[in-house]
């Protein structure tokens, strides 16, 4: 069994802004998010969404690591601030007065990672000892980084769909402290790592990766339609993991990840294959089939960059 002291290993070097120097190295821009209501966005509106992003995402820095992370935590609802004077306000007041909820926060980082290798010690772990001058100032890389991912916000704010804005330095103290913390309320605690799982305080973690399009099953979209209250005269629509996110009533993470690796890097390796399969596409089936694949791809990142 394994245990972290989060204050003999603190994560955080700096903070500027909404801007996070982290201890490996890496530096963090940190948004939360104001996101649509649910079931009140069209098919159409979740297309268009998906566009912004997309649009929002493409022309950030090669190596830029993208984190969007949805917290739901249950509640109890805090009724004071209800109105309680007439009959309907009291009654009102006493329905929802500690009812449980699931509470949803939103929060989207961007991380520029000092070391380029996705598997390296630094990258992976902001524990690690360090030396005491690794906080640097705002050089011309991480200029020039801030100002990209700044257009890349204010691109999905201008869909009006959505609305993200940088965090104060308080709050990421707060949802770092909490993070570690465990969501644990009243008490500091520590992290214990087991051989399945990972306790903090009265709290238990278990993590579920999914890392390969072969779990999503044939499709992939956008949006789907929410089977429970669509009837033939209403159709309600949720996001494709709305699913896991807002169905499952307890407390848990949903992270998206995006690693924006080179695509000329890919590019001149799938052409390379491409060059290569062709040359030996008469020599059976299965290279004529991995053929035609790789060729969607190299036709879908070309579409990709025309877009």
């Amino acid at each position: 069994m394994n245990k972290i002291n989060l204050s003999a290993y603190q994560p955080i070097a700096d903070i500027q802004d909404n801007i996070v120097f982290v201890n490996n190295g890496n530096v963090v821009l940190c948004y939360k998010g104001n996101l649509p209501e649910i079931y009140s966005l069209s098919e159409k509106d979740f297309e268009d969404m998906h566009g912004a992003w997309f649009q929002a995402l493409k022309s950030l820095p090669v190596g830029t690591v993208v984190h969007k992370q949805d917290i739901y935590l249950k509640k109890s609802y805090a009724s004071e601030k209800l109105p309680n004077t007439t009959f309907l306000e009291k009654a009102t007041h006493e329905h929802f007065k500690g009812r449980s909820h699931i509470e949803h926060s939103c929060y989207l980082f961007f991380i520029l990672t000092k070391n380029k290798a996705l598997n390296n010690p630094k990258y992976v772990n902001p524990f690690r000892k360090v030396s005491k001058g690794i906080v640097q100032e705002l050089d011309d890389n991480i200029k020039s980084f801030v100002n990209s991912v700044s257009d890349s916000v204010s691109f999905i704010n201008n869909s009006r769909k959505m609305a993200f804005s940088p965090l104060k330095a308080e709050e990421i103290q707060k949802l770092t402290s909490n993070y570690f913390n465990g969501f644990n309320e009243g008490y500091d605690t520590d992290i214990i790592l087991d051989k399945k799982s990972v306790n903090i305080g009265e709290n238990h973690f278990d993590a579920l990766a999914i890392n390969s399009e072969l779990c999503f099953g044939e499709s992939v979209q956008s949006s789907k339609t929410n089977e429970k209250f669509t009837s033939d005269d209403f159709v309600f629509h949720q996001g494709f993991i709305d699913g896991l996110g807002l169905t499952l009533n307890e407390n848990h993470i949903v992270n998206q990840i995006l690693y924006l690796e080179d695509k000329q890097k890919w590019r001149k390796l799938l052409d390379k294959k491409v060059e290569e399969l062709n040359k030996s596409s008469n020599f059976g089936s299965q290279n004529k089939v991995v053929l035609s694949k790789i060729q969607h791809i190299l036709d879908q990142i070309n579409a990709d960059d025309n877009a």
